[in-house]
């Protein structure tokens, strides 16, 4: 069993006030180049943007996974954004996102790309997981609701 906390940091975890899923997803990319995850920063938020065009990563539950993979990239990172209010995102179930989590990674890891994303998947199914992220205002302490 893969254990997602590892991909996590607080400095990829922010708290935001934003109207759109676009403003949304500049900012995650923003922090993640900020923090040295990205080669380019344009390649993946393009990257991103490709794979909304394909289908919303909005997977309900208020929940959105973008996700892109990247060459070169030597490790897997998952940033994470809780929104002050919902932003429409075209979920699945329709209903506004509040919690994202954007997932980059190395192209040439199929496996893992996949273990993290079903591994997370599990994870965020779990409602009183969600609540706690969104009560919460510490980085730290979101990161440790994924370390069991």
């Amino acid at each position: 069993m893969i254990h997602i906390s590892k991909y996590m940091a607080p400095s990829l975890v922010t708290f935001l006030n934003v109207h759109t899923r676009d403003e949304a997803l500049n900012a995650l990319v923003d922090l993640l180049d900020h923090d040295k995850k990205l080669q380019n920063r344009q390649i993946f938020y393009d990257a991103i943007m490709d794979r909304e065009k394909i289908v919303s990563t909005g997977i309900g539950m208020g929940v959105a996974i973008p996700h892109a993979k990247l060459n070169p990239c030597d490790d897997f990172f998952i940033a994470i954004a809780v929104l002050q209010r919902g932003v429409e995102w075209k979920a699945l179930d329709n209903a506004p996102v509040r919690l994202i989590f954007m997932i980059g990674g190395p192209d040439d890891k199929q496996t893992e790309y996949l273990q993290i994303l079903s591994a997370l998947t599990v994870a965020i199914k779990d409602e009183e997981r969600r609540k706690k992220i969104l009560t919460s205002n510490s980085k730290e302490a979101i990161i440790r609701l994924f370390s069991h």
